[in-house]
């Protein structure tokens, strides 16, 4: 019968999974859907906050369509990082995977709510918010109980060795 701790760790590593699919799906969003009126009530809430309500230039769209391409494909990249990166913590039960999405995610996270709040996007400060809050816990959780259990694993290695 599973521990209860190798019970949540099953169920933080399978969020974490879901989690990086989700970025890797919503890349391609980003990067495939620009034009297809998806992203229109996003697109305008960006046009609000730079341009205003009439003064829209005509092509202000079409660049925003193509930076959110790129981005799109940047976070794809990001996801298959971290779906690496999750399925090397989970593979080697080791706190270092866990440790590096936590610094990458504590890199991004303050520069893009900076830069969110300076242009006046509080849905991405939103966004960003329910990021921190659904991620580091689990992640927190996760380093703390493979660090602890390579620890005791390297005590009692090194006690048959001794």
């Amino acid at each position: 019968m599973p521990t209860p701790n190798r019970t949540l760790r099953n169920a933080l590593v399978i969020w974490l999974y879901a989690a990086a699919l989700m970025h890797l799906l919503a890349g391609l969003k980003l990067t495939w859907a620009g034009h297809s009126g998806l992203l229109d009530g996003y697109l305008n809430t960006i046009e609000q906050a730079f341009w205003g309500a009439n003064v829209v230039p005509a092509t202000a769209r079409t660049q925003q369509v193509w930076w959110l391409a790129l981005f799109g494909a940047t976070l794809q990249s990001y996801a298959l990082y971290m779906l690496a990166l999750v399925h090397i913590g989970n593979r080697l039960k080791s706190a270092m995977p866990w440790g590096w999405i936590i610094a990458g995610i504590l890199l991004w996270a303050p520069q893009d709510m900076l830069i969110s709040a300076q242009a006046q996007v509080w849905s991405h400060l939103w966004f960003d918010s329910i990021a921190l809050l659904v991620l580091l816990p689990p992640l927190f959780w996760l380093y703390r109980h493979d660090r602890r259990t390579s620890l005791t694993d390297n005590a009692s290695s090194d006690s048959n060795h001794g």
